[in-house]
């Protein structure tokens, strides 16, 4: 049987590639620079290819060596969920538990889940991170994250999936504003160049052009933003309409403002929250248990709130 590289040298290799510096690699792994550039020598020896090009000036990860560099990130995680998984066993819903949620999902949906957590599964404590929809699936694959809340569609490939419950995109929209007249606007009705969108990279952006058909015809003044507050400032200030989920929308996203929500005549736009892990993870007995209790908050207008969001007979 051919000799195998060990989780070492590969770990040695994401360190060049991450730095492109042999001496901060080194010092990330803890090891000497000897020690690292031997390991990598012994890496290429073993599979018989250039994975690191350097001269006096640069290093370079060569085209197989920036491959072998993205499987060798995903067996390290493999082998932590390996080792957690037999840390775990016969001591599930315990521990600490790293979970990832987008922006437009953080601030309505995490306070009642971790309160429900806390209360059915006291041992277990979660730690959050809010960021967008890439960079979470990047840290989950990586082994950074345990799961991630995010919104379909959206390509989650390789990754353990569980939706959770779908929502539709309302219109906010200034009060007094022509959209806003519109008891139950048709996605047809809605003058593309006076949308307001989110920035590149969330996916509130992407389901807004989807939804509505648009492509990139929206928002042609070129105003983004870069949370669901600032959208809503914007469309206070009178600079077009926006759309929003209906979770931020019940929980108040709009509340002491001006600005009106109305639902869209169907088939409105909708997005699908989901949770995703590693098909490795050592966590999956959570990972059912934490989808159960998301689930269970799948968006009920509150009494308070009934009034103002009453969907028009």
């Amino acid at each position: 049987m051919s000799l195998l590289p060990s989780l070492r040298q590969l770990s040695y290799l994401i360190a060049v590639s991450e730095s492109l510096n042999f001496t901060q690699a080194a010092a990330i792994c803890h090891v000497t620079q000897s020690t690292l550039s031997g390991g990598i020598q012994e890496l290429e020896r073993l599979l018989d290819a250039t994975l690191v090009e350097r001269d006096r000036h640069a290093v370079r990860m060569t085209p197989v060596g920036k491959a072998v560099v993205e499987r060798s990130r995903s067996l390290i995680s493999m082998a932590n969920d390996l080792v957690e998984h037999a840390a775990q066993a016969g001591r599930p819903m315990t521990g600490l538990l790293r979970l990832g949620a987008i922006p437009t999902i953080a601030p309505y949906l995490l306070a009642p889940l971790l309160r429900i957590s806390r209360d059915r599964h006291p041992l277990l404590r979660i730690a959050l991170r809010e960021d967008q929809t890439v960079r979470l699936l990047q840290q989950v694959r990586a082994g950074d994250l345990d799961f991630a809340l995010i919104a379909l569609p959206y390509e989650t490939d390789e990754l353990r999936l569980a939706p959770l419950f779908d929502e539709e995109l309302w219109l906010i929209a200034l009060a007094g504003d022509a959209a806003a007249r519109l008891v139950r606007p048709r996605v047809e009705q809605l003058d593309p160049e006076r949308m307001l969108l989110m920035e590149e990279g969330h996916c509130l952006r992407t389901h807004t052009l989807t939804g509505c058909g648009l492509g990139e015809r929206a928002n042609q003044g070129g105003l983004e933003a870069s949370s669901v507050s600032t959208l809503v400032q914007m469309v206070e200030e009178g600079l077009g309409f926006g759309l929003l989920p209906e979770m931020a929308i019940r929980a108040g996203a709009l509340n002491q403002t001006a600005v009106l929500a109305r639902p869209i005549a169907a088939p409105a736009p909708r997005r699908t929250i989901a949770m995703v892990a590693r098909q490795s993870t050592a966590r999956a007995v959570e990972f059912d248990a934490i989808a159960a209790i998301a689930r269970s908050l799948e968006p009920v207008a509150t009494p308070s709130r009934k009034r103002r969001l009453k969907r028009p007979a």
